[in-house]
């Protein structure tokens, strides 16, 4: 392909759901738009996860977190695996998530997350139904199921917290949890119901997504690697192996890599990937009517019209991209101690994806320091379908130089300089 030297009113890095959700926003707002995927969209941590929106979602920050990974660290099939490392930048990483599994911390960062979450939810609805997106999006709630009474006393405490937040938990003991949904095996101890939840079928939300950035005018070019961001003057240019390309407004979106591409200008982005897990089969029989998250096991339940899936687990294993077997037999098992049809009849899909963490877990969406055109849209963890609407409206705001619908300080990159 020939070299050449383009110019871009807006470039958005990365074809994940954050990605897209971002161009969509800026397009309505009447920007032009570049999106530059280094696979194909969507191929990474948007494409397997378990598709629901859940503003119910605590921090893996909790206090006694510290005490049970290292409890889980010779458990090769743990729901959370933190593996030994010599990486001084994941020690570091580790230690600064382990300093915030206190008390202290995890209510400051559900009262910085919620509202964002919640907002989240209700712009991606209205996205859905407005642009008429055909993702299997269902305002199903979600149901947190335990089978040890003392696990459900533990997150009980947690209640008043989530109320307080404007989150309307419902208990339900173990008969009215088996009645609600008739997949349970009997012997639940009860359930969480978070009637605010959602869900949908995130492969597909983004396959609507990037048809609707096109109809806008956007375009997508796959299969291009960025070799780096080049910055002078307070600028950054970004180098593609088609060339160097110009943009007024660059938007990097690359999930777990941002800060593989930050680094070279010595931006701080404290990202690690989590790795994930998922199973997908075609549906069985018996599916669940609710997205389940069976809490003992560490398993996330989803079923669709078009199939079911098992997924979670949480491994912090660097860039590691191999499938392991052990986990994903993990999740069968873990499925297998709940649901009375744990698997669907046929496999369709064995999946790993890693998702961009940071250590207080709240995303990372602003204007990078002292570079004047470049914005970052990253760090969404275990959330970045719930809250790629939100992201999306808040750098289409900032780029714009409007006002921004929700207070972005605590969201912004300049927080770790």
């Amino acid at each position: 392909m020939p070299q050449h030297n383009n110019s871009d009113d807006v470039l958005i890095l990365g074809g994940g759901v954050i990605g897209l959700a971002c161009a969509y926003y800026l397009l309505r707002a009447g920007r032009g738009v570049t999106i530059l995927e280094q696979h194909t969209v969507g191929s990474g941590s948007s494409h397997g996860n378990c598709g629901t929106i859940t503003p119910s979602h605590l921090p893996l920050a909790a206090p006694g977190q510290v005490r049970q990974a290292l409890k889980w660290m010779l458990t090769a099939d743990a729901p959370l695996l933190v593996r030994p490392t010599l990486d001084a930048e994941r020690i570091r990483w580790l230690l600064r998530f382990a300093g915030r599994c206190n008390e202290r911390d995890f209510r400051r960062i559900m009262d910085q997350r919620v509202p964002l979450l919640l907002r989240s939810r209700r712009l991606l609805e209205d996205l859905v139904r407005e642009e008429a997106l055909d993702c299997e999006f269902e305002s199903s709630g979600t149901l947190y199921v335990y089978r040890d009474p003392a696990k459900l006393d533990a997150a009980r405490r947690n209640l008043p917290l989530l109320r307080s937040l404007g989150l309307k938990v419902r208990e339900l003991d173990g008969a009215a949890s088996e009645s609600f949904e008739p997949a349970l095996l009997p012997g639940v101890a009860g359930c969480l119901h978070n009637p605010a939840d959602a869900r949908l079928r995130p492969d597909r939300l983004v396959a609507e997504l990037l048809r609707r950035v096109r109809e806008l005018g956007g375009t997508v070019v796959e299969n291009c690697a960025i070799d780096g961001l080049r910055a002078g003057n307070g600028r950054v240019s970004v180098a593609t192996e088609h060339g160097e390309r110009q943009a007024r407004e660059v938007v990097m979106a690359l999930g777990a890599w941002s800060p593989k591409l930050g680094r070279g200008l010595g931006l701080t982005l404290p990202v690690q990937p989590g790795k994930g897990y998922s199973i997908t089969y075609q549906r069985p029989t018996l599916a669940p009517h609710i997205p389940l998250v069976l809490k003992e096991a560490g398993v996330c339940v989803t079923a669709w019209d078009s199939g079911f899936r098992l997924g979670s687990t949480m491994e912090f294993a660097g860039y590691d991209d191999s499938l392991n077997r052990r986990r994903l037999a993990a999740l069968e098992r873990g499925a297998a101690r709940y649901l009375r049809e744990p698997v669907g009849p046929v496999v369709t899909e064995q999946w790993q994806g890693w998702r961009p963490m940071t250590y207080d877990e709240l995303p990372i969406i602003g204007r990078a320091p002292n570079l004047e055109n470049l914005w970052i849209a990253t760090g969404h963890g275990m959330l970045g379908v719930t809250l790629a609407a939100v992201t999306g409206l808040l750098i289409s705001e900032m780029i714009g130089g409007k006002p921004s619908s929700l207070d972005p300080a605590p969201y912004s990159p300049a927080r770790f300089r």
